[in-house]
């Protein structure tokens, strides 16, 4: 369903695409994705880039699934992370692509290292889009 391109002509990037061309007529725009609990709570102790990843994974796959889409269908991400240091991002980069939520970062992808985010303690969070059917 999706088209990913990588132009000759620009770097080859290291998982994601480029270009990610979408035939579908519907999109489905979700909200940035927090690491919250059922309760509201952030998730993990101050500086637990994991837990926090780990519970935005959750909520990232809970969205899609109420929008009827799965990983395959997200066409755009951009992925929030309140560091400055190369080796943060990357490991949060390495948790997302790893996990089931991978596959949606193989197309049109950013990672942002930012200084703040919304919540207290608040360090990961994941802004999708997708393809509906």
């Amino acid at each position: 369903m999706l088209e990913k391109l990588n132009p000759d002509t620009v770097h080859q990037p290291p998982g994601y695409s480029h270009i990610t061309i979408s035939p579908a007529g519907r999109l489905a725009h979700l909200a940035g994705q927090c690491p919250l609990d059922l309760d509201g709570n952030v998730v993990g102790e101050a500086g637990d880039f994991d837990a926090q990843t780990d519970q935005v994974i959750t909520n990232c796959l809970a969205v899609l699934e109420a929008a009827g889409a799965t990983p395959d269908d997200v066409v755009r991400s951009v992925i929030y992370v309140v560091s400055s240091e190369t080796a943060v991002l990357a490991a949060v980069w390495d948790r997302l692509v790893a996990s089931p939520l991978g596959p949606a970062f193989s197309t049109a992808s950013t990672l942002l290292g930012v200084a703040a985010l919304g919540f207290g303690g608040q360090l990961v969070e994941i802004d999708l889009t997708a393809a509906l059917s």
